[in-house]
């Protein structure tokens, strides 16, 4: 995933403003183009707690102050589109190992058409081939509300990626968080993004 790949630097915009997966029951080589709905007490979300942040974690911030999320210090801001928080793990020559975004909502999006609604986004994107949606679930915990997740997979014309999005209802705002990494080295990743996701707070 190179810092110049239109999937994690814009091929988006309609959804988050930017680019974006933990597989946690299946592989997605064994979802192709299937569905696991799931509800809020599924094995594959379990790991969504309401928790603090870990400790030393930074927090990355919406510029409008709607939402935060939490992440380490290992990983660095970079710029994606205006109104969002995005963060990345980079790896040599700028290679982006690791993403997370966080957006507000934009659209037509709710918690109970997000899964289908970002399933069906993604297949319109020219950038985003063979995209499998492996789980997803509604009624999910967060620190501020409630929110529904996917867990889906994609390919671009690079390489595999995995992928969590999430969109969260707080008391005044909703908001997009995702978390996304290569799947040839997600395992490295997963437990990194998940704890970011679960730190969401939105206003």
């Amino acid at each position: 995933m190179e810092t110049s790949d239109r999937k994690i630097d814009g091929s988006r915009r309609l959804l988050m403003g930017a680019a974006t997966v933990a597989a946690i029951l299946v592989a997605w080589g064994g979802a192709a183009n299937g569905s696991v709905s799931v509800n809020g007490r599924a094995p594959a979300f379990g790991w969504i707690q309401p928790r603090p942040a870990a400790h030393g974690w930074r927090l990355a911030r919406l510029p409008s102050g709607a939402a935060t999320f939490a992440y380490p210090r290992t990983w660095r801001p970079i710029r994606t589109d205006p109104g969002t928080a995005s963060v990345a793990l980079l790896g040599d020559g700028r290679s982006i190992r690791g993403y997370l975004n966080a957006t507000p909502r934009q659209g037509t999006e709710t918690r109970a058409n997000w899964p289908s609604f970002r399933i069906h986004h993604l297949r319109e994107d020219d950038s985003s081939k063979d995209v499998r949606l492996i789980a997803s679930a509604h009624g999910l915990p967060f620190r501020s509300g409630r929110g529904s997740c996917v867990i889906d997979s994609y390919r671009t014309s690079r390489t595999r990626y995995r992928e969590i999005s999430c969109l969260v209802a707080g008391a005044r705002t909703s908001s997009v968080v995702v978390g996304a990494a290569p799947s040839k080295t997600w395992a490295r990743q997963a437990e990194t993004i998940e704890r970011a996701i679960a730190s969401l707070r939105t206003s």
